[in-house]
């Protein structure tokens, strides 16, 4: 198993999770190590409801096997749509919703999802983020990194991969994303923001890993990303 630590030593993690098949190894790995995140359900991307329904209840079933704690955040597809079709960097909604694969509107989707996470972790005093996102082949790596490095530097915290761990604060609650924030359990200031982990996911032998856990657990394992751009192309 791929031994792991923590940015800065720190105890405590959100984990990002997009589905129960991208997780498993994740999962897997971090208790191996004694790292027992927090994971965070936030993808309003997936459509129809019932769909996000049939990932949430695969995760969940997979996080109770292992005793680690599952949060759902909530679900507000037309707050991302708003994201990742806004066209003020000159894109218009057509040229958005017509991108490929690891184009431009997937950055824009990653950087919404995991800014809720990133808003989650601070209001929650959780200091290190991470993401099942890097675990998936059809991922680009670089986006992934982009969009976390990008939403805890919205938060004020420094990057791991700089070699400095120390989290960022700001006053006050988070900031709210487009369509509102997810839930928290406290938000009072000062608001400590949580350390981008850019761990790849893949490597070390998790990737095998990954298609052999889909198998053992039977997941559910969808055919497209989740969202309707996605499941056309």
């Amino acid at each position: 198993m791929l031994k792991i630590e923590v940015p800065g030593g720190e105890s405590k993690v959100l984990l990002h999770s997009c589905c129960a098949p991208c997780s498993g190894a994740v999962l897997e790995c971090l208790v191996a190590n004694d790292i027992r995140p927090v994971v965070f359900f936030s993808n309003s991307n997936i459509v129809p409801f019932e769909e996000y329904e049939l990932r949430l209840r695969e995760l969940r079933r997979y996080c109770e096997a292992l005793g680690v704690r599952l949060v759902e955040d909530e679900y507000d597809h037309q707050a991302w749509l708003n994201f990742v079709l806004d066209t003020h960097e000159g894109l218009s909604k057509e040229e958005l919703a017509a991108a490929p694969e690891r184009g431009p509107r997937c950055l824009r989707c990653f950087k919404f999802r995991l800014l809720r996470a990133a808003q989650y972790a601070a209001q929650n005093h959780i200091p290190v983020l991470t993401t099942t996102l890097a675990s998936s082949r059809w991922k680009s790596l670089e986006q992934v990194d982009a969009a976390g490095a990008w939403v805890c530097s919205v938060l004020g915290p420094t990057v791991a991969s700089e070699g400095n761990a120390r989290p960022g604060v700001f006053e006050g609650t988070a900031p709210q994303s487009p369509g509102g924030a997810g839930g928290s359990d406290s938000a009072t200031a000062p608001v400590l923001g949580p350390t981008w982990w850019p761990q790849n996911w893949r490597k070390g032998g998790l990737q095998p890993r990954r298609a052999e856990i889909i198998k053992e657990q039977n997941f559910y394992n969808q055919d497209f990303c989740g969202c309707e751009f996605s499941k056309h192309q």
